[in-house]
């Protein structure tokens, strides 16, 4: 005995003003009667405080109530009887009721550290007493509404960057401080979630050899409690372009990828917010190094030389023509192709030129 949900789109994406469809699977041995059968849709944002990022009274608090975005009950069917084997039952729900406009603002759906946005759909079977509920919970996504959309797409916005032994804020080894160095290179600090973050980096001059350079994605969450603000940065993801010490005054791509459910446009809610930031981390060879292979890369170090930039992320449409005019629809179908048979390495490699043919222009594209 079995029941499923099984939404109409196998991303289960959606958005506010679309149509939630989908079908209630049932795998029975044998009949059962039911009361009634209910779909409940659930969308809340659930905000929690650490002991590491608030203070000793703030701690106490521990999950903050959450905020309700949408909690809505459908009775799909209200009595009856099901045979064995396996039965389908459609359902076609309405996520957001246009006349209702004091409704809590739909956000997209985001995992993070403090704070959770999160869409449930539960179908609860109703047995009566003496028999327990059937019920299957599925997660689905929501996206921003297509109104909210710029029409166009956005251009990366860059900013230059130089990172030296004068522009840290921490202390640096002696040999390090000494020697010198100096790295520049500019990054963009606006993109689309569909777009990866790009730029470019050249290490101009160092006098201790370059262990790795890396390119870590921060989110900035803060959440408003009594009348302080509890803020933690957390790190999501960490991209490598150098391994090891690199040619000086060569220009090394900056490719990056965001991951899907943790990133979501920047938020700036009253009782909350979600930002993110971009951090060049430079590691330099040192015995010290060695010793501390494990540490968090968000803390300074004295073999690292670091740099943060913040990031704005915004949504897009993904527009069929915007896409042929563009050529990421080309871009796309080189690196699916790629994927299958070549590393990532190559593929990385592959993916900066169609990214530097489709920003300089190629008639390939």
């Amino acid at each position: 005995m079995s029941i499923e949900i099984k939404l109409s789109r196998f991303n289960r994406i959606y958005r506010s003003n679309e149509a939630l469809e989908g079908k209630l699977i049932m795998k029975l041995t044998s009949s059962i009667s039911f009361q009634s059968i209910r779909l409940t849709v659930n969308g809340t944002v659930n905000l929690q405080v650490r002991g590491g990022s608030a203070g000793v009274i703030e701690s106490f608090y521990g999950v903050i109530k959450p905020i309700p975005i949408v909690h809505e009950v459908f009775e799909i069917q209200s009595f009856g009887k099901i045979g064995p084997g396996t039965t389908e039952i459609p359902f076609f729900v309405t996520l957001k009721d246009l006349k209702e406009e004091n409704r809590e603002k739909f956000y997209d759906t985001y995992h993070g550290s403090n704070v959770n946005i999160q869409y449930l759909v539960t179908v609860d079977v109703v047995r009566g007493y003496l028999h327990k509920s059937l019920s299957a919970t599925v997660e689905f996504i929501i996206e921003s509404e297509n109104d909210n959309f710029p029409v166009k797409p956005v251009s990366p916005e860059m900013v230059f960057f130089y990172i030296t032994q004068d522009t840290q804020k921490h202390p640096l080894l002696p040999e390090i401080k000494a020697g010198g160095f100096r790295v520049t290179g500019k990054i963009c600090t606006q993109c689309s979630l569909l777009d990866p973050i790009v730029g470019e980096l050249t290490v101009e001059a160092s006098a201790v050899p370059v262990q790795s350079i890396d390119i870590h994605i921060l989110r900035v969450e803060s959440i408003l409690i009594g009348e302080k603000i509890a803020t933690e940065s957390s790190l999501i993801q960490t991209t490598q372009i150098a391994d090891g010490d690199v040619c000086r005054s060569m220009t090394l791509p900056i490719y990056v990828i965001l991951p899907r459910l943790l990133t979501c446009p920047t938020i700036f809610a009253g009782p909350f917010s979600v930002e993110f930031k971009v951090s060049i981390v430079i590691t330099f060879k040192s015995e010290l190094s060695k010793k501390h292979s494990n540490y968090d890369p968000r803390t300074p170090r004295l073999w690292l030389a670091m740099e943060s930039v913040p990031l704005e992320l915004v949504r897009t449409k993904c527009m069929p023509q915007l896409l042929a005019s563009s050529g990421v629809a080309r871009i796309c179908s080189i690196y699916y192709e790629i994927s299958e048979t070549s590393t990532s390495v190559n593929c990385l490699y592959y993916l900066v030129h169609c990214q530097r043919l489709w920003t300089f222009g190629s008639p390939a594209l």
